[in-house]
């Protein structure tokens, strides 16, 4: 009886556990991946604020 007591919470944690990592895993993309419209800025949007310079802009192309 003792034996299925260890196994009943040994399955009980490690659901628990399944849970929280699978948690972590949702928030830290939420983090690595804001949702559009949103207004918080991560580090590398703050430094990349300047466009990129090696792409010519739409006027040089000649389209009218």
């Amino acid at each position: 009886m003792k034996n299925m007591l260890i196994l009943y919470l040994l399955g009980v944690v490690l659901t628990l556990l399944s849970v929280f990592v699978r948690l972590m895993e949702t928030l830290g993309a939420l983090v690595e991946s804001p949702l559009p419209g949103s207004t918080w800025n991560t580090r590398g949007q703050l430094i990349n604020t300047e466009s990129p310079k090696g792409l010519p802009d739409h006027q040089s192309r000649g389209v009218q």
